[in-house]
C-alpha cells in the first residue's frame, strides 16, 4: 500500500491551490465523502471535485495536525472564509493503490459551555 498520508497531504494543498484536475488525481474513481451533519453524500470522483470547485465562497485552510496509520489518516483542518474561522475534522480511508476511498467530514459548531463548571474550566 502506497503512503496515504502523504496523499492526503496533497489532496489539501491541492485544495488550498484550487488545483482541481491534480486535486482529482488523490481520489479513487468510487471516492465517497460524507457530512455526517447535513446528512449529505456525494459518490464519485467527478462529483466530488465539482462540489469543492463550485463552492461560494473564497476559503483557505491550514491543517494543524494529522493522525496516520496504514489505510486511514484523521486530519484537523483550520478554514478561513473571511474573517470567520472554522475547525474541521476529517477521516480519510485509501485503498490498495494509495488514493482517496472515503472521506467524512465533522464542522464542529463551537458553542457556550453548559453552567456550574467554571469552578474547573479555564476559557480560551
Amino acid at each position: 500500500m502506497t503512503d496515504l498520508r502523504g496523499t492526503v497531504e496533497s489532496f489539501w494543498a491541492l485544495a488550498e491551490a484550487r488545483d482541481w484536475s491534480a486535486f482529482a488525481e488523490t481520489l479513487a474513481e468510487d471516492v465517497v465523502y460524507t457530512l455526517p451533519q447535513t446528512r449529505e453524500r456525494i459518490s464519485g470522483r467527478e462529483r466530488f471535485v465539482e462540489f469543492n470547485r463550485e463552492y461560494p465562497a473564497d476559503w483557505h485552510l491550514r491543517i494543524e495536525r494529522i493522525i496516520a496509520e496504514p489505510g486511514q489518516v484523521v486530519t484537523w483542518a483550520r478554514f478561513t472564509v473571511g474573517l470567520e474561522e472554522m475547525d474541521a475534522v476529517s477521516f480519510f480511508t485509501g485503498d490498495e493503490s494509495g488514493l482517496i476511498s472515503t472521506v467524512t467530514d465533522f464542522w464542529p459548531e463551537p458553542y457556550e459551555p453548559p453552567a456550574g463548571r467554571d469552578h474547573l474550566t479555564e476559557r480560551y
